[in-house]
């Protein structure tokens, strides 16, 4: 993909970006650099291999599923403004 300078003004105009003349032929060629390099990686032959997670070969370390809080349940209930049937009431928000 190639861009022109008056691309480069549009895209910094609907930006609300105040560019120089400068400025924008500067950013046109960082612009155009970061295309060829998308070409570069496009052009890649990438069949046969398998899509990855993550770029190196990480494994989580698993722990056991052990309850480590008590229950503070019913200490929480009995500070709540309102509650039914073991449920927090709270005001009705929307009309």
């Amino acid at each position: 993909m190639s861009l022109s300078l008056d691309d480069v003004r549009r895209i910094a105009q609907l930006a609300r970006l105040d560019l120089s003349d400068a400025e924008a032929r500067q950013i046109l060629a960082q612009l155009q650099t970061i295309f060829v390099l998308i070409g570069e990686l496009q052009s890649v032959d990438t069949h046969g291999i398998e899509p990855m997670s993550h770029a190196r070969d990480v494994t989580l370390r698993l722990r056991e599923d052990q309850v480590t809080e008590q229950d503070q349940h019913e200490l929480f209930q009995s500070i709540a403004p309102q509650v039914e049937s073991g449920l927090y009431l709270v005001p009705r928000v929307i009309e």
